[in-house]
């Protein structure tokens, strides 16, 4: 048999693997830029070794220089957001709420959120804040 008559049974997939490259940071830079929440200045808060709140159902609400309030990133009203966090409550008993204030928002605003968030019952609470330097 000749060289040239040789069949190539082996398949090239260097460019397969480049796609699926490209696909998977593709992926993960969406994952991570999907975060929760509105973009506030925290307030200057607690000590720096708190640690986080933790778990796959847990809601953030945040309250804006401006006293506007959103549900992770959805703007409603405290009637809406009492509602979506009584819809969430018969779906999963227990879940952690995190309140994000802006450090120029009025103190009601916060106060206000945490009265709905108290009289539906979520006992997992917390505040968020940004470690003193």
């Amino acid at each position: 048999m000749d060289a040239d008559n040789k069949s190539y049974d082996d398949i090239n997939v260097t460019p397969m693997v480049d796609l699926y490259l490209v696909l998977l940071l593709i992926f993960i830079i969406m994952t991570t830029a999907g975060v929760q929440g509105v973009k506030v200045n925290l307030p200057r808060g607690g000590a720096a070794s708190s640690k986080p709140i933790e778990g796959p159902k847990m809601q953030a609400i945040t309250v804006n220089n401006e006293g506007k309030v959103f549900l992770n990133t959805l703007p409603v009203t405290l009637d809406e957001l009492a509602s979506k966090l009584e819809a969430l409550k018969s779906s999963t008993p227990e879940f952690p709420v995190v309140i994000r204030g802006d450090s120029a928002s009025q103190y009601q605003g916060i106060m206000d959120v945490l009265n709905v968030v108290g009289r539906i019952g979520i006992t997992q609470i917390g505040l968020a804040t940004q470690a003193r330097k």
